[in-house]
């Protein structure tokens, strides 16, 4: 398995593409509940498959991410090439970017040098572009629409 297996969560809300993949293979519904009975093994290969195929799937479209904690905020864009982060770091302990007031305030004092830390960085990928981005993922990052990073980009562009 290349990446993790989907929690059941993630499996359920996917159960109609769950079901494509089972019938791509010619695996009816009727063989499914056999093969998890009798072969769990296999049913259980057959699940690190599909997690890995949606994976790749999200991987490949994902064209930014986010890492956020208290005091610190990782905004990645994915280009073909490489990987380029802005890092935000704030000086003021009372505020908290998990909050809609740290983000007001992060907003309105991003300009502050004395208040907050920007770093800009890229790095090229390793030979898996993707494996790359599941490491991000796996470090607390999500995928999303990017328009955090955008705005701080166009601040200082």
């Amino acid at each position: 398995m290349k990446y993790t297996r989907l929690t059941k969560e993630q499996l359920d809300a996917l159960q109609p593409e769950f079901i494509n993949f089972l019938a791509s293979q010619t695996i009816t519904a009727e063989e499914w509940k056999k093969i998890k009975k009798e072969q769990p093994h296999i049913a259980e290969d057959e699940l690190d498959v599909f997690s890995d195929l949606v994976w790749e799937g999200a991987l490949t479209k994902a064209t930014y991410l986010e890492n956020i904690s208290k005091s610190q905020l990782y905004l990645f864009h994915l280009d073909i090439e490489a990987m380029h982060v802005f890092l935000i770091k704030i000086k003021n302990e009372e505020v908290d970017l998990l909050t809609k007031e740290g983000f007001y305030w992060l907003e309105k004092n991003i300009t502050d040098d004395d208040k907050i830390d920007i770093l800009t960085a890229s790095k090229e990928y390793s030979g898996d572009k993707n494996l790359d981005k599941f490491q991000l993922i796996q470090q607390g990052a999500f995928i999303s629409k990017g328009e955090k990073y955008k705005s701080i980009k166009k601040l200082f562009s």
